[in-house]
C-alpha cells in the first residue's frame, strides 16, 4: 500500500520520490532536515534502515512523533466532525500551548496525542496559511490582514467546506471546507472505500466490532504510518542539528534530502510582480535566506564520497558546480498553481544531485536530466 501523509502540504515531493531513491540507492542512512509531509521517506522502496528527520514546526513534528508512538490515540483525537466553532476554539487553545512548543524543542521523546489529533483535524479544514502559527514564530506563516496592515492568525480563517487532508482531497482557499466529493485525508466521507486494505471490519464496524468503518479506516491508516515510522528519529528544531558527522557519515553512506523553503525571489519570478498572495509574502519574511544557507552546506559537503545529496529548488535558484547534475520535474500543486500563469512554476522545479549520487533513470515524463 502506498503511504501518504493524512494532511495536505504545499511543496510535497511525492511525484518525485522515486527519482530521489534512484539517485540515493539503498543507503545505510537517510537524513531529511525539512520533513514536512514526509513524501520522500514514505516513498522509499527499500526496507527502512537508519533514518532521521527534522522539522522546525513543533506541531508537525509532534504529529509524526505521536503517530509513531500511539496512532490509535491520535486517530481518536482527529476523528471529529467539522465544526467552525470548534475549529476556532481549538486553534486558540493550540497556539496558546507555549510549554508544549518549548518541550518539543528540548525533549526528543516528548509528544502529545491530543495536540497531534487536533492539529491534523484542523489543518485539513483550515483555509490558507496560519493554522497553529503566530507571526513571531520562525515556523509556518500566519495570515495577513491587509485592511489593518497587520498579521493575525487566530480568527480570520473559516473551516474548509471542501474537505482535505484528513478531511478530503483538494486544497480550496477562502471558505470553510464542510464536506462533499472533494473530502481530503481524515475527513474523507468515503475514507474506507478509497483504501480497500482498510475494510477488514466490514461496513459499519471495525475488526473489534466497535465503531464505524470510517473510524476503523482512520485507525488503520495511522497504524500503517506507525509501522513505517517505528524506528524513524523525529527531531524538532534548526535544520543543521541533524547534519553533523554523528547522524550522517559516521553511520555510513548517507542520503541527504534537502527541500528548504524556496527562495522568495524565485517564487516571485514565477508568480509575476503581483502574483504572490499576502500569505506567501509573510512566508517569504520567515524563510528568506534559508535556501542560500542550505545551498552553502550542500556545496561544502558535496564532494564527500559518503554523502549523496539532493537539493530542491526552482530553476536558477541554485548555482551548483558542473560536477552536480540537475534534473527537471513537473509539480502538480503548491506554488506551481500561483500567479498569472498558473502552470509556469510547475515546470521550473529542479533537483540538484551531488557527484556521488547514482544516475537515476530519465524515462519518467515528470523527470528529465538537463544537459545544457
Amino acid at each position: 500500500m502506498k503511504l501518504r501523509a493524512p494532511f495536505p502540504w504545499f511543496g510535497g515531493k511525492s511525484r518525485v520520490a522515486h527519482v530521489v531513491w534512484e539517485s540515493f540507492g539503498d543507503v545505510a542512512n537517510y537524513v531529511e532536515p525539512f520533513f514536512g509531509s514526509g513524501a520522500v521517506l514514505l516513498g522509499r522502496p527499500h526496507e527502512a534502515r537508519v533514518e532521521t528527520v527534522n522539522d522546525l514546526d513543533c506541531y508537525l513534528a509532534n504529529f509524526w512523533r505521536a503517530i509513531s508512538a500511539d496512532p490509535d490515540a491520535v486517530a481518536a483525537a482527529a476523528d471529529w466532525p467539522i465544526n467552525e466553532a470548534d475549529l476556532h476554539a481549538r486553534h486558540r487553545w493550540l497556539v496558546d500551548q507555549t510549554a508544549f512548543r518549548e518541550r518539543m524543542k528540548t525533549d526528543p521523546d516528548y509528544f502529545d496525542v491530543k495536540i497531534a489529533g487536533w492539529w491534523v483535524w484542523g489543518l485539513c479544514q483550515w483555509i490558507g496559511s496560519g493554522w497553529c502559527s503566530e507571526p513571531s514564530w520562525t515556523g509556518r506563516p500566519g495570515c495577513h490582514n491587509g485592511a489593518r496592515g497587520m498579521f493575525t492568525t487566530r480568527w480570520n480563517s473559516r473551516p474548509a467546506m471542501q474537505e482535505m487532508g484528513v478531511h478530503g482531497r483538494r486544497l480550496v482557499r477562502r471558505r470553510p471546507r464542510l464536506g462533499g466529493k472533494n473530502d481530503v485525508g481524515v475527513h474523507k466521507s468515503a475514507l474506507w472505500a478509497k483504501r480497500p486494505a482498510w475494510r477488514r471490519g466490514g461496513v459499519g464496524v471495525n475488526s473489534n466490532g466497535q465503531g464505524d468503518a470510517r473510524s476503523a479506516a482512520l485507525r488503520e491508516w495511522f497504524g500503517s504510518l506507525q509501522d513505517r515510522l517505528r524506528r524513524v528519529r523525529v527531531c524538532c528544531g534548526d535544520w543543521k542539528r541533524i547534519l553533523g558527522p554523528s547522524p550522517t557519515v559516521h553511520i555510513g553512506v548517507t542520503g541527504v534530502f534537502l527541500d528548504p523553503p524556496y527562495e522568495p525571489t524565485e517564487i516571485a519570478k514565477g508568480a509575476g510582480r503581483h502574483g504572490l498572495a499576502k500569505t506567501d509574502k509573510l512566508y517569504s519574511h520567515h524563510t528568506a535566506g534559508v535556501s542560500a544557507e542550505v545551498r552553502a552546506w550542500a556545496l561544502e559537503h558535496g564532494d564527500d564520497p559518503k554523502l549523496r545529496i539532493a537539493l530542491c529548488g526552482y530553476e536558477g535558484e541554485h548555482e551548483m558546480p558542473s560536477s552536480w547534475s540537475v534534473h527537471a520535474w513537473v509539480a502538480s500543486g503548491g506554488y506551481s498553481n500561483r500567479g498569472k500563469n498558473p502552470r509556469r512554476n510547475a515546470g521550473r522545479e529542479r533537483i540538484w544531485l551531488s557527484p556521488h549520487c547514482l544516475r537515476p533513470a530519465a524515462s519518467s515524463p515528470l523527470f528529465a536530466e538537463i544537459t545544457s
